[in-house]
């Protein structure tokens, strides 16, 4: 029981401290691509101490889980880990903490399921809007062109990716402008970030009040689009594709003075246009590494006793 407890003591420690740490770095929008790896392999390390403390309270609260936890191990490491019959609050614990992994799981299905709802709803009004010729398949075409007044461009996700395009975009772009917005959604395809934003959105859906998760959804929303410009940046440079962004969005008000749902297109703009250094690489491999030790750490919490009794 003590190492549940320190398990999960550990979790909810790192779901509160870690959005803060996050959000005072200056570093996450010069490196959005590493910043979306620490954001991961946080929520994995808040996840990963949920489970193993409910692991090891079911085991301390029943034998018949404990029989299967530790069935390979020696008397000498069941009795470090101190799992006797005394513990009151074992099982209270083991069913809040298996309530909660059931209760994720529902909101990821639920998640995935409405978004293939939606992508039904939007593949079948790209139909409408754009009928298959004789002999096409549907999704058959990576890139498809609408006919509309509005200047967009949008991916639809799923087993085969497609890049929609309207007529107003392609008069609105000038130049190389067009290809890097392409380059732009073809990023987002290529790094299959839907995913990402439905475990994210699913996690703070399923658990509003829990910070990290929150700032999981919020900060995925952003980096995406981050990384993704840095992808169209670096095939057509930095000023392209803020020209771009400008053309396509300037008839929508998300550059006046009040706010707007797009507050985040003028920083992305003003990023692009007043780009800062990368990290050096020896950084950004320190941060690589430190973050997948996130994960690590609940494992070594977990497994400490029963080394120690081995050796």
């Amino acid at each position: 029981m003590p190492v549940s407890l320190a398990l999960l003591l550990l979790g909810a420690l790192t779901a509160v401290s870690a959005p803060r740490l996050l959000a005072r770095a200056d570093w996450p929008e010069r490196e959005p691509v590493v910043a979306l790896w620490v954001w991961q392999c946080v929520v994995a390390g808040v996840l990963l101490c949920f489970a193993l403390s409910m692991t090891f309270s079911a085991a301390a609260a029943w034998q018949l889980v404990r029989g299967h936890v530790f069935a390979p191990a020696p008397t000498a490491v069941v009795d470090a880990y101190a799992l006797g019959p005394h513990e009151p609050w074992s099982a209270v614990l083991a069913v809040v903490l298996a309530c909660g992994g059931l209760w994720t799981g529902a909101m990821l299905t639920r998640e995935v399921y409405r978004a293939q709802a939606r992508r039904r709803k939007r593949r079948g009004e790209l139909l409408v809007r754009s009928p298959l010729l004789p002999g096409e398949e549907p999704g058959g075409e990576p890139l498809v062109v609408l006919e509309g007044e509005r200047p967009d461009a949008w991916w639809l996700p799923g087993a085969t990716p497609q890049l929609v395009v309207t007529t107003a975009a392609l008069r609105r772009l000038k130049g190389r402008q067009l290809d890097a917005v392409l380059a732009h959604e073809q990023g987002h395809a290529n790094a299959r970030h839907d995913w990402l934003l439905h475990c994210s959105a699913a996690l703070a859906n399923g658990f509003p009040q829990v910070p990290v998760f929150a700032a999981f959804r919020d900060q995925m929303h952003r980096l995406v689009e981050l990384a993704a410009d840095d992808v169209a940046s670096r095939r057509f440079g930095r000023l392209t594709i803020a020209l771009a962004l400008v053309e396509l969005n300037e008839d929508r008000g998300v550059f006046g003075p009040c706010p707007t749902p797009d507050a985040e297109l003028p920083r992305r703009v003003n990023r692009l246009l007043t780009p800062v250094p990368r990290l050096t690489a020896g950084r950004r491999l320190r941060l690589t590494a430190a973050a997948a030790l996130v994960p690590v750490v609940p494992l070594a919490v977990a497994f400490v006793p029963g080394l120690r009794a081995l050796g």
